[in-house]
């Protein structure tokens, strides 16, 4: 099956490339193959990739490196430092291993943070091995079973990377003693810690993004990256290797020159900075509130920040985060678009046998290579 990347994915490349990243480390971050990055660098989007030496989607084991705040695992495993001792035995009941004589080649390339798919090619290209990838696979477990992971702690360099996501808001309290829940949305630069929270009632694409954009306003600039959970608002096809973000979600990353990155599903340590964000948020500024409306909570979150978050030394850097924005990360960060991006709507849709799709009570023509398919509608409401 051939490795054809997904638009979302050219786009991001392209995005970062664009930023002044190298190819190493859009490879690096994406985690995808250099000379794949290089391609769709030089051809732009549209080009096809080469096909896989190892089928894609295969087990990996994971590494705790440094990368964001917090645990941030890498498929392909590490070792211990003390050394091979400290591993277990990849010799076990049955017949003895194909890359066994690999084997301190293999340690080294999961200390490196290497992962399964990766050494098994290395080992193909660079030490004449001539067996499957599954057996690669079944000696990297082995070699990572019960290895204590390490924990280390990476910072991002200014401008680089913001982290977003939602937690559970205060409650609105009418005269009449009826409540509702909110959602607390929260963006955390991940250099200065500056952070943006907005409350909204749901979690729809179209409250995402613009409490996105009001965070940008308020930062008045744009990080090159956001690191996003997989919120069925943003990703509308989670996956570990491979999410599809909505086409919403690309347009609106495509207007202000951003790549959007969803974690992988269940790692919320992928994120710790905004994790540990809406914590902070939670049990600081709302816990124990109650408000009349969401616009109440929204001008208390605004002066929280001013008065509360930004002025406090973070515990990690040492520094006060206003001070540590203001100097070093604002300048770093793109600046705004000169407006603000259109809303549209959008929905999906099946291609009915005589070639049409129907959209509000109205009839469109599509090609007939989409007969019986189903395809994403676009509607601007602007029009």
């Amino acid at each position: 099956m051939a490795n054809a990347l997904k638009m979302a994915d050219v786009q991001t490349i392209l995005t970062l490339h664009d930023g002044g990243w190298s190819a190493r480390r859009i490879a690096r971050e994406l985690q995808m193959d250099r000379e794949t990055v290089r391609r769709h660098i030089r051809l732009r989007p549209g080009a096809d990739s080469k096909p896989a030496i190892a089928p894609t989607g295969s087990a990996t084991v994971e590494l705790v490196v440094p990368a964001r705040d917090g645990l941030v695992p890498i498929a392909g495993g590490v070792v211990a430092a003390a050394g091979e001792d400290a591993v277990p035995s990849p010799t076990g009941p049955g017949r003895r291993s194909a890359c066994a004589p690999w084997q301190a080649v293999i340690l080294e390339k999961l200390k490196a943070g290497l992962e399964t798919q990766r050494i098994y090619q290395d080992l193909t290209a660079d030490h004449d091995y001539r067996g499957t990838y599954y057996s690669v696979r079944r000696l990297v477990a082995r070699l990572c079973q019960g290895v204590p992971l390490p924990v280390r702690r990476m910072q991002c360099a200014p401008g680089v990377e913001g982290q977003v996501d939602f937690g559970r808001g205060a409650w609105l309290v009418d005269s009449q003693g009826r409540r509702r829940g909110t959602w607390v949305f929260r963006i955390v630069l991940s250099h200065s810690r500056k952070g943006y929270s907005e409350a909204v009632l749901r979690q729809t694409t179209d409250d995402f993004l613009r409490c996105i954009e009001n965070a940008f306003a308020a930062f008045r600039g744009v990080p090159q990256t956001l690191v996003i959970d997989n919120l069925r608002a943003a990703v509308s096809q989670a996956d570990w290797f491979d999410p599809d973000l909505c086409p919403k979600v690309r347009c609106f990353a495509e207007h202000y020159h951003v790549a959007i990155l969803p974690t992988k599903p269940y790692t919320p340590r992928h994120k710790g900075k905004i994790e540990n964000g809406i914590k902070y948020v939670k049990n600081n500024a709302l816990k124990g509130r109650t408000f009349a409306t969401l616009v109440q909570q929204n001008e208390h979150l605004r002066q929280w920040e001013q008065t509360v978050s930004d002025t406090r030394i973070h515990g990690t850097t040492r520094q006060q985060v206003a001070a540590v924005f203001a100097a070093v990360e604002k300048p770093a960060l793109q600046p705004l678009p000169e407006g603000r991006f259109d809303l549209f709507q959008e929905a999906l849709r099946q291609v009915h046998r005589d070639g049409h799709v129907q959209v509000k009570e109205a009839y469109y023509s599509v090609g007939p290579e989409f007969l019986g398919q189903n395809v994403w509608v676009h509607l601007d409401i602007r029009r």
